[in-house]
C-alpha cells in the first residue's frame, strides 16, 4: 500500500501512514482552514486498511502497529476527525490487526493529557500517556 505523508505547516500536522515501514505518527499543531479536505486523505487511507486488514496482518503478530499520536494543539474541528481517526484504528484493530496507541503530551499539558484521556474512553481503546520534556 502506498504511504501517506503529509508535511506539516503552520496550520497542519505532519502525518506519515507508512505500513510497509510500520511508521504510523500523526505530529504538530492542528488547526487547517479546511479540516474536511484535511483530513479526508488520512481516513480514506485508514478505511483502505481496514477494508484490506486480511492482507497486512501477518505483519504485526509480534508487535502491533504502533499509531504515535503528538500533537501540541488541535482545534474544535480537528478534534472530530482526530475521533474519526481513532475510531477506524479501533476497527482495524477489532478486525484482527494488533494495533497501539501513543498519546505524547509535554510536561505540564495537563490538558493535552486530560484530552486523550477523554479520547481513550470515546474509543474503548487503550492509549499508552508518554510524557515528553517541553519545548
Amino acid at each position: 500500500m502506498k504511504p501517506l505523508i503529509i508535511e506539516e505547516t503552520n496550520a497542519t500536522p505532519q502525518i506519515i501512514f507508512d505500513i510497509n515501514n510500520k511508521k504510523f505518527e500523526i505530529k504538530g499543531c492542528s488547526r487547517p482552514e479546511n479540516v474536511r479536505q484535511f483530513f479526508l486523505p488520512v481516513v480514506e487511507w485508514l478505511e483502505e486498511v481496514y477494508l484490506n486488514v486480511d492482507q497486512y496482518k501477518e505483519q504485526f503478530t509480534e508487535k502491533p502497529a504502533v499509531f504515535t499520536f503528538k500533537l501540541s494543539y488541535f482545534n474544535s474541528a480537528s478534534a472530530k476527525f482526530i475521533l474519526d481517526i481513532l475510531l477506524l484504528i479501533n476497527r482495524i484493530h477489532r478486525n484482527g490487526l494488533l494495533c497501539s496507541i501513543d498519546w505524547h503530551y509535554e510536561e505540564g499539558d495537563e490538558d493535552m493529557l486530560d484530552v486523550g484521556k477523554e479520547l481513550a474512553e470515546m474509543v474503548d481503546f487503550d492509549f499508552r500517556y508518554i510524557q515528553v520534556a517541553s519545548r
